[in-house]
């Protein structure tokens, strides 16, 4: 891992942007043994208002909490993926959930419909953070499998165990399916991984 990695996790209220926040920086941080720094900002609104949570890592002191050039970049809605491209860094990976993104001009974009996926695999759209959690860490290789089955089993409500677990798994197998697709494509192909692939 290079010194210093920041990630981006962006949406609206009520997608769960904030508790997977949380988790990766614990599973990062309890479980992979690194530094890191989560914070997280949204509007006012309990729904439907912006939100975001942002984890930076480091396998040395973390000497600025905030990310400066992004890393990873996940857009769960269009506006998240409009303000926020611009701050990632050359060589950045950008993530974005298709059901709700749909004007995707950054090449090299991975475009998954976790949102969808949700609803379609698993009928709760609740667990698309879940599902794109899974996603984004295959993707990175930032934190091995069980440690993040322990970080999501140590954060999520009693009695759901079964359902994130699912959606973790499916997360990470259309992860698997993005990363290997990001080797075979051009450098301004775009990746899209489908609901039929899991």
């Amino acid at each position: 891992m290079v010194d210093r990695y920041e990630v981006r996790l962006s949406g609206f209220g009520g997608q769960g942007l904030i508790l997977i926040g949380i988790i990766l920086a614990e599973a990062v941080g309890l479980y992979e043994g690194k530094n890191v720094v989560q914070t997280q900002s949204y509007g006012p609104e309990a729904r439907g208002g912006a939100s975001r949570s942002e984890v930076v890592i480091s396998d040395g002191e973390i000497d600025y909490p905030k990310p400066m050039k992004l890393d990873l970049l996940l857009a769960m809605n269009q506006q998240s993926l409009d303000l926020y491209s611009r701050d990632l860094k050359e060589g950045g990976i950008v993530v974005v959930d298709s059901t709700y993104c749909h004007q995707v001009t950054i090449p090299r974009a991975i475009k998954i419909p976790f949102t969808r996926i949700a609803r379609e695999k698993l009928g709760r759209e609740i667990v698309a953070n879940i599902i794109a959690l899974g996603a984004i860490c295959e993707i990175t290789g930032l934190v091995k499998e069980e440690n993040l089955k322990k970080a999501v089993l140590d954060r999520i409500p009693k009695g759901t165990e079964e359902l994130n677990v699912k959606a973790l798994e499916i997360g990470m197998k259309l992860g698997k399916r993005a990363k290997e697709e990001l080797v075979k494509k051009g450098e301004d192909d775009y990746i899209v991984v489908e609901a039929t692939e899991v």
